[in-house]
């Protein structure tokens, strides 16, 4: 996997592309955008009409978006001059729900965590 961030030419916009292995076979050219900084609000833009909101959180980067019947959820984060990234993915369907649905036990609803994935990157 890798990670390219690059400015460009207009205000708060950045280059924001992935590539897994090769770039010929799986390359993502999307576009960060930052929505509302003094809230840390950013947007991923896929450039196919898809916007992923993201967030700065506890030093994280961080979203959750749903599509296909699953959610995934992703965090970025620097540790020791590297950037971590990782990817949970989440069943959309509960496979439990519990509690009572009253003020003290609220219906609760657990979801199989289907995947998660993990890289860590290296400055090139």
């Amino acid at each position: 996997m890798e990670l390219r961030i690059h400015a460009t030419d207009s205000l708060n916009k950045y280059s924001w592309q992935i590539i897994y292995g090769s770039e010929s076979k799986d390359n993502r050219p999307y576009t960060l955008i930052a929505r509302d900084t003094a809230k840390g609000h950013w947007l991923i833009n896929e450039n196919n009409g898809i916007l992923l909101d993201q967030f700065w959180i506890a030093g994280k980067f961080c979203g959750a978006f749903t599509v296909g019947g699953s959610t995934i959820v992703n965090n970025y984060w620097m540790d020791n001059g590297k950037l971590m990234a990782e990817f949970y993915s989440i069943s959309g369907k509960p496979i439990a729900s519990t509690g009572k649905g009253t003020e003290d036990s609220p219906t609760v609803d657990s979801y199989k965590v289907a995947t998660y994935q993990k890289a860590t990157l290296v400055r090139q």
